[in-house]
């Protein structure tokens, strides 16, 4: 199918989320990858919402009552409105609803993941697979849109080169993530897994790429700068530029918290073997257990075993968000025809 357009005018791509990496780097990713296949501006756009009313149900949200740093993701009085509207996260959910119902003008909206909410209040949704969502107008892929794409990771591996290019190889990205409704890493946890890792990378000559999350607890995350130094690596510190994306590019081997959906689809389309590290469980959480059992079916993944014996052979990258996105134009300009 060409996607490709003869209009002489670019797509009015906005991007709305409350702002944070892990949620806007989902809408960013799928209108980067919208970008790729068609002429596309992209405007980012971060909301929030007044404490006292944060908490308020999406449906019972009012324009008003938005935290006056958000930026004006609405048209002011005659103001076009863009083309396409891809929004993350429950903050953009009364935004992008009342974007739908605007009238003649409007955009195509789309939401990524689950919005819990009615989802024909939207033109489409981009959602895991593992949510279980249907619906005529839903779109599942295997993992969350993202970011990653060949170039992305290779231009940065380019910038970091005087970090990475001095480490022994196989070099070994560590993603760490932490704290959540769904799982922990108790410090107990941290020295187990860390002290398995520097065993598997010690084992065959190798270095580690380390790289810790937010919700990293912090006696966790100190246990693992300390276990894991004992190899050659780099331990990301937080200052500076943050070098995740040169960390997957460099990496014959990826390893991975299992608490991660994004992290563990962005790892996946890097083509790199994917280990899953274990967490330990703060509640059952099949979707989780639905993601694992996805990637470790389509040979993308394995649950991490003390071992990096995962053959880095040519894998077929996990190119999920760029199939949304073709999905996705096909839609809009049937929305527009």
């Amino acid at each position: 199918m060409d996607l490709t357009s003869d209009s002489a005018s670019p797509l009015r791509i906005r991007v709305v989320s409350d702002g944070r990496a892990g949620i806007q780097n989902q809408a960013l990713g799928l209108a980067e990858a919208v970008q790729r296949l068609r002429p596309a501006d992209i405007e980012i756009c971060r909301i929030g919402w007044r404490s006292a009313f944060d908490k308020w149900p999406s449906a019972l949200k009012q324009p008003w009552m938005r935290d006056p740093a958000s930026d004006p993701v609405l048209p002011s009085d005659g103001a076009p409105w863009p083309d396409i509207w891809i929004a993350t996260g429950r903050a953009s959910l009364p935004l992008s609803s009342r974007a739908v119902t605007a009238g003649p003008g409007r955009p195509f909206v789309v939401q990524t993941q689950d919005p819990r909410w009615r989802t024909d209040r939207f033109d489409l949704v981009v959602a895991p697979e593992h949510d279980g969502l249907s619906g005529a107008n839903v779109v599942s892929i295997l993992g969350s849109p993202h970011r990653i794409t060949p170039v992305r990771i290779a231009d940065a591996v380019a910038a970091f080169s005087d970090r990475l290019d001095p480490l022994p190889g196989p070099r070994v990205a560590v993603l760490v993530g932490g704290r959540s409704a769904s799982h922990d890493l108790p410090p107990d946890h941290a020295a187990r897994l860390a002290d398995q890792i520097a065993g598997a990378v010690r084992a065959v000559g190798g270095s580690v790429m380390v790289t810790l999350s937010r919700r990293t607890p912090p006696e966790a995350e100190a246990i693992l700068r300390e276990r894991l130094a004992v190899v050659p690596g780099w331990i990301w510190d937080g200052q500076g530029d943050n070098p995740y994306f040169a960390f997957l590019g460099a990496a014959d081997h990826v390893l991975v918290t299992e608490d991660s959906a994004n992290m563990a689809a962005e790892a996946a389309s890097t083509g790199r073997p994917v280990h899953l590290l274990p967490m330990v469980a703060r509640k059952s959480q099949p979707k989780f257990d639905r993601l694992r059992e996805a990637l470790v079916t389509r040979g993308l993944a394995r649950p991490f075993d003390g071992t990096l014996d995962f053959p880095a052979t040519p894998r077929v990258p996990l190119a999920e968000t760029d199939r949304a996105a073709r999905l996705l134009l096909a839609r809009y300009d049937a929305f527009r025809a």
